[in-house]
């Protein structure tokens, strides 16, 4: 009776692991932690190794995608301020040309105007840089064949771990069997259990082996290439604001000039008026002999 209650209880055991088992079949997402038996301390380093450079690569492959996001959102912001300052400009040009005289606003309207297609002229050269130096990259590498191969041989091992811990539950079980009853048909099962081991760690550190490497050279391309875009980026938003920037400062000095020139005209023309009636004063005053002639 009492060997009847353990075998009930290890068989219990038995299930409860292959219940396990199966559910971190089902839920699992990728390179999940493991609880899995530990065949020896390699095993377990390469283990480690590849938990840290799948989460690595995948917390990569999150951020390329949150910088393709913003890119998207430039370049629309982008097209959409070319639209608007297009539109701008050419209603400054309309009114300066069907205003032509010497209206300060007018002549402010047509300068704005035209330089306003210049910005726009930018705006367009930073959304091609955006699209070709930062969006196409970024998406060839997260859809690329090169990271999703290495993250499916990190997966493989991570099933084949898995199996291991089956499998060694299964050898634990047919030692026990050959313990309390050795028997040749039992010893041979345990043979073929033990060689099934054998078989599957042999497996297990080829392909952990090539998981690593995988991984590890994703990682680095990965790192490399979204660094570089990020550079190229800063470069050309920081091209982008100067080139704007000096644009403005032209406008500006010519709305200076715009200002200073009907200004100094303004000038003239009141001191001529003066002038004018300074002559006209002293004509009078010479008419009527007020002042010697």
């Amino acid at each position: 009776m009492e060997a009847l209650r353990k075998q009930a209880s290890k068989f219990k055991e038995q299930v409860a692991k292959q219940q396990q088992l199966v559910i971190k079949q089902f839920s699992g997402t990728g390179y999940e932690h493991s609880d899995a038996v530990v065949i020896d301390d390699v095993e377990l380093q390469r283990h480690q190794q590849l938990e840290k450079l799948y989460r690595s690569t995948r917390a990569g492959k999150d951020f390329q995608k949150d910088i393709v996001r913003a890119a998207e959102a430039f370049t629309a912001l982008g097209t959409k301020d070319i639209e608007i300052g297009t539109k701008l400009s050419e209603d400054c040009c309309r009114y300066g040309s069907e205003n032509v005289n010497d209206n300060i606003l007018a002549k402010a309207a047509s300068v704005y105007g035209d330089a306003r297609i210049h910005v726009e002229k930018e705006q367009e050269d930073l959304n091609k840089l955006l699209s070709s130096q930062i969006l196409e990259p970024l998406r060839a590498m997260i859809t690329g064949a090169p990271l999703e191969d290495a993250r499916h041989l990190a997966q493989r091992y991570s099933r084949m771990r898995q199996e291991a811990e089956t499998q060694a539950a299964e050898v634990a079980r047919r030692q026990v069997r050959v313990r309390e009853l050795p028997t040749p048909d039992n010893s041979a099962k345990l043979q073929a259990a033990e060689h099934k081991m054998q078989e599957i760690k042999a497996n297990m550190a080829v392909l952990g082996k090539e998981a690593v490497t995988a991984l590890a050279a994703v990682e680095a391309q990965q790192q490399r290439l979204t660094f570089q875009r990020l550079v190229a980026m800063v470069e050309g938003e920081k091209t982008f604001h100067q080139r704007v920037a000096a644009i403005f400062a032209e406008i500006e000095a010519e709305f200076m000039g715009c200002f200073l020139n009907v200004m100094t005209d303004g000038l003239r023309k009141a001191t001529e008026r003066v002038c004018s009636s300074c002559n006209s004063i002293q004509w009078r005053f010479r008419k009527y002999k007020i002042f010697p002639g």
